[in-house]
């Protein structure tokens, strides 16, 4: 059973990364959408803004009581947050609300987890299920009406489909941290693995497909990365059915190679949109969102490493 200390600060750090990436997957959603679809557009809206809330609610109850590690990890924001929120605000005219971002940067870290932050943080992941459900209902059924083709959206369905899956990832998290599960790190190891894999292998192809066709160099190194990221997903899935330590440890050794490669082209990319340097599709803050998954993949691969 998980520690009070452990169970304040893993819930807090979990919802800082995972609840701006659910606020910006409703962005996401809310701008690929065609004006017919006007009532998706709104209710992405106030997806969206629920999310922002409740960050902000997150970031006031952390600030004293996460790791240094998390914080110094560029999963909640990397360097780039702040102006890639402003770039995309200007080019969408949905307006960000950047003082959450900036709050986020004064974060410090602690030990502060008082008798009190237990139920404030019991309450807080109560909030967050029923926020996911919300949004999973949404992306799950848009996704449906996108594969019967009664909806157009500029969203791949493979990317419905990727941010469905992690919602559902975030959602499983909380669950366990409500029943004070203690997270078994070698029996998940290779399944967060195969997970975050997938994830970076579809990054790459996303970017793949939404570079100006003019871009060789970079729609080759993100094929690349595709064709990497997939093989590794593979071995990872092998890995779990046999089951030895040298497995383990050869796979997890890979993928943080390769993360931190693709982590690379990423903050590389993100910088090259900011300062308007490569034609593509590409809005600056997917950029920076698809970096904090690398981020946070890192952090995780070098816990599974110490195992």
């Amino acid at each position: 059973m998980l520690s009070r200390t452990d169970y304040i600060r893993q819930s807090l750090e979990t919802h800082l990364f995972f609840a701006r990436i659910m606020k910006e997957h409703a962005f996401f959603l809310q701008v690929g959408f065609t004006p017919k679809d006007n009532k998706y557009i709104k209710y992405a809206n106030e997806l969206r803004m629920a999310f922002d809330d409740f960050l902000e609610d997150c970031v006031e109850l952390a600030n004293g009581v996460i790791s240094k590690t998390v914080i110094a990890s560029g999963e909640i924001i990397t360097q780039y947050t702040l102006e890639a929120e402003k770039l995309t605000e200007f080019y969408t005219g949905v307006n960000f609300r950047t003082k959450i971002t900036q709050k986020e940067k004064a974060l410090v870290a602690g030990n502060d987890c008082h008798p009190t932050m237990e139920r404030k943080v019991f309450i807080l992941n109560r909030r967050a299920l029923s926020l996911l459900d919300n949004i999973i209902r949404f992306k799950t059924n848009i996704l449906n009406e996108v594969l019967s083709c009664k909806m157009f959206t500029l969203n791949y369905p493979l990317l419905i489909e990727h941010i469905l899956r992690e919602a559902r990832l975030y959602r499983r998290l909380i669950q366990k941290l409500q029943a004070r599960e203690t997270i078994n790190v070698k029996k998940e190891m290779l399944e967060q693995e195969a997970f975050w894999n997938q994830i970076m292998g579809e990054h790459a192809k996303f970017i793949r497909g939404l570079l100006d066709p003019s871009e060789e160099e970079l729609f080759d190194a993100a094929d690349r990365f595709g064709r990497e990221f997939d093989r590794l997903t593979d071995e990872a899935k092998d890995a779990m059915d046999r089951c030895t330590p040298v497995d383990y440890m050869q796979i997890t050794d890979e993928s943080l190679r390769a993360t931190k490669n693709i982590r690379d082209f990423k903050a590389q990319g993100t910088e090259g949109l900011l300062d308007c340097k490569i034609k593509s599709i590409i809005l600056p803050l997917l950029g920076d969102h698809v970096l904090r998954e690398a981020n946070h993949y890192l952090n995780l691969l070098k816990i599974f490493r110490q195992c």
